[in-house]
């Protein structure tokens, strides 16, 4: 990308706009690309074959691009998608009404499909592998089971807790990924693809600082780019360059690292309360004002992978790096728990 504006004309309605962030096509889809090499060889061969795509496990962090990869694949091979989630079918019965109003070549996705109920889960599984649904119809001793065929189907299930599906379920998926963070130089070409259809203009450096404030995460990239352009428009010209980008992503409260108020407060509180820990994950929990699972499933995560914090069998310690990072100096007699040293 050049050091010149990305100058956008007018473009569609807000309302528009927001709906086409999304890439439309395996071409339009930035990063992953061992994913992407994986995904058109089976849409190619499924497409020379003329039959329906196998189905599809795609796990990953949050935001980035599984929900977005379900409806490439449908619309790659010319197939409606119908969509729901693991918590919404708490029966079997809510399944069974939608596999039976499928067509042949449909694609189902269910996002969090490791939360499915395990009644739920057990129809699924001879309507994967037979495309065979089975039902019980009556109770008791007059109660008969009825098979019924069905479409042969793309099932594309999303997860952001791998570990939490069943061997059973997961051996039913003919391709399984894993979507990884992006790197900052692919986050750079996603703003600079999401400015361009939000009518926004914004420099390199702009889209670079954003990009690298993005924890990894395409919807966060695109979130905080919304933001800045909210702040453009009210706080300055409506163009976003460097200077700009900093001062919004200070006012919205994001620093350097990508970290919100949140971050900040859980790494504020094992620093500077309890010394760079240890400290129970429910201690800290109630410490900050947030639930056990969310501290656990939203904040740590990321807060882990740069190297911030470190889970040990006492509890959540910080990091020499958290440290400087906060501008705390490091304890004179630092506990044994904290950087490695046991």
């Amino acid at each position: 990308m050049s050091d010149e504006i990305l100058a956008v004309a007018i473009g569609p309605t807000e309302r528009e706009a927001e709906t086409t962030l999304r890439p439309r096509t395996l071409d339009e889809f930035v990063g992953q690309p061992e994913l992407k090499e994986h995904l058109g060889i089976v849409l190619e061969a499924a497409r020379g074959r003329n039959e329906p795509v196998g189905h599809l496990l795609l796990s990953g962090p949050p935001g980035l691009g599984k929900t977005t990869l379900a409806h490439v694949v449908a619309r790659d091979m010319e197939a409606e998608i119908r969509q729901t989630s693991g918590p919404a079918l708490e029966r079997a019965g809510d399944l069974a009404a939608i596999l039976t109003n499928l067509e042949d070549g449909d694609v189902l996705f269910i996002d969090e499909i490791h939360r499915l109920p395990r009644t739920v889960e057990e129809v699924l599984y001879p309507a994967m592998e037979d495309f065979e649904l089975d039902l019980v119809i009556g109770k008791g001793p007059s109660a008969q089971t009825v098979r019924l065929d069905l479409p042969r189907f793309t099932l594309v299930g999303a997860t952001t807790r791998a570990g939490l599906i069943t061997g059973p379920l997961r051996s039913r998926f003919e391709l399984v990924e894993r979507l990884d963070l992006y790197p900052a130089a692919d986050l750079e070409v996603i703003v600079g693809r999401s400015a361009s259809i939000l009518g926004v203009t914004i420099d390199e450096a702009g889209g670079r600082e954003i990009a690298r404030r993005s924890r990894g995460t395409p919807r966060i990239g695109n979130r905080l780019l919304r933001r800045v352009r909210d702040f453009a428009q009210v706080r300055a010209s409506g163009t976003i360059d460097e200077s700009i980008a900093k001062q919004a992503l200070r006012v919205f409260r994001v620093d350097d690292k990508g970290l919100d108020k949140v971050d900040v407060a859980v790494l504020d509180t094992i620093v500077r309360k309890f010394g760079g820990g240890p400290v129970g994950l429910s201690t800290l929990a109630v410490s900050v004002g947030e639930e056990p699972d969310t501290i656990e499933d939203v904040y740590e995560p990321f807060l882990m992978q740069i190297g911030l914090i470190r889970r040990t069998p006492r509890g959540r310690v910080a990091t020499e790096a958290a440290f400087e990072h906060l501008g705390v100096p490091l304890p004179e007699r630092p506990n044994p728990d904290l950087f490695g040293r046991f």
